[in-house]
């Protein structure tokens, strides 16, 4: 028998081919609609290998379920969907995909950035709606990017490339992480801050922090009245960092200026929902890798991981 492989969404034939040749493969036929819960735990409970993505529970109960399992392969760089405690214990090896989609990711969100600053989502729908009459002086004006200050949450690999393109933008770079970057410090004038300084001098606070249990709800009431009321938030990272009702409400009462949101704590968030209601808010359907060349790098990567793992090899990704 050959060993057994799901994927959790619809991959391109192209991308899954070198799998089918040594491996039995099966994938879920949708590819916007997550794979049902109990369709899951009756594929992973004789799968070898599983590709999944984010919106796939790798839990213990998943991982009690799945004897013959060996590797995941997560289609993303954060992982916060895998109990990586279960998984070590029932000795499955975990990968991701970073680096490959690190300049992806960092562009939407700094177009996200200059999309909240300068409305231009905003001023799109103004103009499709036949709103526009004539010019005048301050006509959908929004705020400059060039010259303020940017503070940002989260000094990975990712942080450091919207710093780069900060950087052209002649942008004062702040930021706050668990640990200095010298290299980043020593390269673009990034200036480590305590996260009260960095929320009291951004003109644009940027998320780009893990999940994790210090980040869990890390923005909260307190974090949005202590920024400027001319202040951008833009979260490119998780959700769940934020407090969606303190944020609302901020942005209602004018506590912040605006922001850029590509990730929410409920995915997909519904179209009712309050944040998507105000004008000053740009919202995203959580696409910050999403270019054609980004998405198929990691896919590929995910299916060398899978490949090497099932060979007894190392796999290029493995989170440890």
């Amino acid at each position: 028998m050959k060993p057994s492989i799901f994927i959790t969404r619809k991959l391109p034939q192209a991308v899954i081919e070198p799998l089918n040749a040594e491996y039995q493969v099966e994938m879920w036929e949708k590819e916007d609609v997550p794979v049902p819960r109990d369709v899951l735990l009756k594929k992973a409970g004789s799968a070898s290998a599983l590709i999944t993505m984010l919106s796939d529970q790798m839990d213990g109960e998943l991982l009690e379920h799945a004897s013959s399992l060996k590797v995941i392969a997560n289609l993303a760089v954060g992982y916060d969907n895998i109990d990586l405690q279960a998984a070590k214990e029932k000795g499955v090896i975990i990968c991701n995909t970073p680096d490959v989609l690190t300049d992806t990711t960092a562009d939407l969100t700094f177009g996200l950035l200059m999309a909240a600053a300068r409305r231009i989502v905003e001023a799109d729908r103004y103009i499709k709606e036949g709103r526009w009459k004539s010019w005048s002086p301050l006509l959908l004006a929004g705020a400059d990017i060039h010259h303020k200050t940017i503070g940002i949450v989260g000094m990975g690999s990712i942080g450091e490339t919207v710093a780069k393109r900060a950087k052209g933008f002649d942008m004062n770079i702040l930021y706050h992480n668990r640990s200095r970057k010298p290299e980043a410090e020593e390269g673009l004038g990034a200036v480590y801050v305590s996260m009260d300084e960095l929320l009291a001098q951004s003109d644009f606070v940027v998320v780009l922090a893990p999940l994790t249990q210090e980040t869990d709800g890390l923005f909260q009431k307190e974090q949005f009245q202590a920024m400027k009321k001319s202040a951008f938030f833009i979260n490119a990272a998780r959700g769940p960092i934020v407090n969606e009702e303190a944020l609302t409400e901020a942005l209602k009462k004018g506590e912040i200026a605006g922001a850029g949101l590509d990730v929410f704590v409920e995915e997909p968030i519904d179209s009712n929902h309050p944040l998507l209601q105000l004008d000053n808010v740009v919202a995203l359907p959580h696409i910050a890798s999403s270019s054609i060349e980004t998405r198929t790098a990691m896919m590929n990567l995910c299916v060398q991981n899978v490949m090497a793992v099932l060979k007894g090899d190392e796999p290029r990704t493995r989170v440890e």
